[in-house]
Parts: C-alpha cells; structure tokens; sequence
C-alpha cells in the first residue's frame, strides 16, 4: 500500500512517499481503509522533536493520530464492528501504533466508534483527538447546568469543541480570543467572545461574574496562561489544562482551593490502559454530534495526504481556525 513515512525527524519536508506492506489484521482489531486523518500539535511535535519525545515512534514511522475510514476486516474477538461500517477514532501515530497517513491502519477495536452519520469524512477525522481531551477535562471538572464557563482559546481544536461542549451540558459559555475572525467563531458557536489583548483577567471576571469568577476554567492555551486560569477561576473552582507543561507558583491555586485536572489523552493509546473508555466517549460524541449539538470546524486549508508537510506548516503557522485536514483516500 502507499503511505507517507520519516525516516529522519525534522521539519515539515521529512515525509516521503513509500510502497509499504498492507497492515495483517490482528485479534482485537479493525482493518480500516483510511479516508481522512487531520493534524494535532503533538503530531508536529513529534515530527520535530522524535526521541526527546517518550512516546514517538521507531523510525522509519508512520505518522497521523486522527482518522476516519471504512473497516474492510475485522479481527478475532471483535463484536461491535462489521465489514463496511464507518468508524472514526485516534488510534496510531505513536509508540509502536502505526499512524493514519496510509491507505490502510490497523486499529485497536476499543479506540474507535461509528461515524456519526451527519459528518463527512472529513469532518469526522477532525473530531477524536480534541473531541476526546475536551469531554474528558469537562467531566472530570464535574461539569453541570447553570455554571459559568471559561474556555481559552476557543477557536483552537481542542477550544471550539469545548465550547460547544459546554454549551451542550447547558452552561453559560465564554471564551478568549483576539482578533475578529477568532471573536466571530467563537459567537456563532454560542460562546461570549472576549478579547484577551483587549481586557484584563480583572476585568472579564468582573463584567461576566460579578468579580465572583468562572466555575470551571478550560485552558487549552497552557504555559503562563495556567496563571491567568487561576486568577479567572472562582473560590474552590475547576481549573482543566491540556497544556500544563510549565513552572509555575501554586500560591493562588491554594489561597483560592481550586482543583487542577491535567488531560494528557494519550494515555490509554500508550501504556495501553483504559482504552476502552476512548471508544465510550467517542461513541457519546456522537450521539452528541447527531443532535446537532457539535460539529468540528475545519480551516479553510484543503490537503492530499502526499501534502501532509504543508498541512504541518499550515498548524504551526498559527494561521489555522479549526483543524486542518487532510484527505487519504
């Protein structure tokens, strides 16, 4: 089969065209023909920065977390799934998982779940990773109706479904940005804008609660943002980061009592622990999804998988709205 491999980690020109052997189809697992894959920061990362990285993959590897395809084997002891259904998950591109940028990829049966049936391929590839981070750090925040939430970075992909997440567990939904492209995004899906560079975290948290503070605070920015969280965050709040690789002085953190959740999704596909809880919470994202509650947003960027490289540089550029995408099949 044809597939974009590295051979040396890099910059985006590392990706090479190669004939390579059809992935056999294991216990446990789906074949998949490959349709569409989009791109995440941590795959740029690990294109980048390969061994510094715990978790990337032996050379030369296959990269692409993300997808959406059509099963065509299903595996010994795989019950859920047939022969032509459309799934989507995130279940390669790391460790010793084959990625998506292929024609085909073996994925673990418990990583994936059914296309929700009102979003195209395209669509559908773009939803696991951020799709997955975003639920998992509201739940574990203990999120409920009536509460006031505070998402970072809401045109971003992890941002945009969290918003609309939280708008979907019926609560009140704001959301940082700059500029009015990320400003309009982040209004038409049901979010108050609020321009960082414009205001200050006293001043939001004083015109939109009252100086009372937001009860849950998503922060899909990370680095020195995490402080900016805590001082939005209300007294014994719910602080969510994606990105909480940083040093940072915890004293507001503990004069105010709020609570920290860390998501790091790719846990399970890792240390293969808890898979099966991806493949629960990509099956509600769809149901989700079907009541029109969700839906991705994808950057006005359109790619084939031979141009995977500039898809890449399209990410780090920070030029993208949305996610980008790339098109397999």
């Amino acid at each position: 089969m044809k597939a974009m491999i590295v051979n040396a980690f890099g910059g985006p020109d590392v990706f090479e065209e190669a004939d390579v052997a059809k992935p056999t189809i294991k216990a446990g697992h789906v074949l998949v023909k490959v349709a569409a894959t989009s791109v995440n920061t941590v795959d740029t990362m690990i294109r980048e920065m390969g061994t510094e990285l715990p978790f990337s993959p032996p050379l030369p590897a296959i990269l692409g977390m993300d997808f959406a395809g059509t099963i065509e084997e299903v595996g010994e002891g795989v019950s859920d799934y047939k022969v032509g259904d459309e799934v989507y998950g995130c279940a390669g591109g790391l460790a010793d998982l084959p990625g998506t940028l292929a024609e085909y990829m073996i994925a673990d049966a418990n990583l994936i779940a059914l296309k929700p049936t009102n979003l195209t391929m395209r669509e559908a590839a773009a939803l696991p990773l951020v799709g997955i981070t975003a639920y998992e750090g509201l739940k574990r925040a203990g999120i409920k109706a009536g509460q006031k939430v505070l998402v970072h970075g809401g045109s971003g992909g992890v941002g945009h479904i969290a918003l609309q997440l939280a708008r979907h567990f019926d609560t009140e939904v704001f959301s940082t940005g700059a500029g009015e492209p990320q400003m309009a995004l982040i209004k038409k899906l049901g979010g108050t804008p609020i321009n960082y560079k414009k205001e200050t975290v006293e001043e939001y948290v004083k015109e939109h609660t009252n100086d009372k503070g937001f009860d849950i605070v998503f922060d899909s920015v990370g680095g020195v943002n995490m402080a900016k969280s805590f001082e939005a965050a209300t007294l014994n709040g719910q602080v969510i980061s994606t990105v909480a690789m940083v040093e940072l002085d915890l004293t507001t953190a503990h004069l105010k009592g709020l609570s920290l959740h860390v998501v790091f999704m790719l846990i399970p596909m890792i240390h293969n622990q808890g898979r099966k809880d991806h493949g629960t919470i990509l099956k509600a994202l769809k149901s989700i999804v079907e009541k029109g509650d969700v839906k991705p947003v994808l950057d006005e960027s359109s790619f084939g998988y031979k141009e995977i490289g500039k898809a890449h540089a399209r990410l780090s550029s920070g030029k993208a709205m949305g996610k980008v995408v790339v098109t397999v099949d």
